[in-house]
């Protein structure tokens, strides 16, 4: 069996997910889809609708590639056939036109600027240019690599991010990245071997059969003093 990894001594390069490590997308959701539901007068629970998101966005994301925009029109097409709400294609890209109202975690922009004195930094997100674009006008640092899946033309748990980021960093010595979802980003940096921290913001609990990350904590702030920045 192979031993479990360390977080490097000596860090160089910290890279994050985006959405739901940085940036809180289940309440932007969540608001998006309630205000256009209301305007039906159509009820939607946010306990019901995350979790079908997350089940549909996945199923979306395993077929060809196409932008996140577009994963975004079909998700909301199909939540609402799944809920019998009667929601016209043409009314769609309420989802995509939300994300640039999806607002950062309270300990982002303070966290980041942080982290970027003493790191560089990158993010590794399954979305497209534009989209990202949008959304950092909420966060001021700025970053030295950015990878999405536009770029790469596929979506994580795939390995084309990693293999990009390391390939641009020159390799993955001093390398550690932080993110949200176990599936989309844990996993993944498991089988390529770079360490990773999660952040376990829904407290969720492992299966026996999901592996561990290098580390867990539960917000960003403690991924912070985790890498030494107090």
């Amino acid at each position: 069996m192979a031993r479990a990894m360390a977080i490097p001594k000596d860090i160089t390069f910290v890279t994050f997910d985006v959405y739901g490590t940085l940036i809180d997308w289940e309440t932007g959701a969540y608001d998006a889809f309630k205000s256009e539901a209301d305007r039906d007068g159509f009820t939607i629970e946010r306990d019901e609708l995350i979790p079908l998101f997350y089940e549909v966005q996945k199923q979306i994301q395993a077929g060809s590639y196409e932008l996140y925009a577009e994963v975004l029109r079909r998700t909301a097409l199909e939540i609402a056939k799944r809920l019998e709400w009667p929601l016209e294609t043409s009314r769609s890209g309420f989802l995509p036109d939300s994300v640039q109202r999806w607002k950062p975690f309270k300990e982002t922009p303070v966290q980041l600027q942080k982290l970027a004195k003493k790191y560089k930094l990158g993010l590794l997100s399954n979305i497209d240019d534009k989209l990202l674009g949008q959304t950092r006008r909420h966060i001021a640092t700025d970053f030295d690599l950015v990878v999405t899946a536009q770029q790469v033309r596929s979506y994580k748990p795939d390995l084309a991010h990693f293999t990009e980021c390391a390939r641009r960093m020159g390799g993955k010595k001093g390398w550690v990245h932080v993110a949200a979802s176990h599936h989309h980003d844990v996993e993944p940096c498991l089988k390529q071997r770079v360490p990773v921290i999660w952040v376990n913001r829904n407290k969720e609990t492992l299966d026996p059969s999901q592996k561990k990350p290098t580390a867990e904590v539960p917000n960003l702030r403690e991924a912070a003093k985790l890498l030494g920045v107090a």
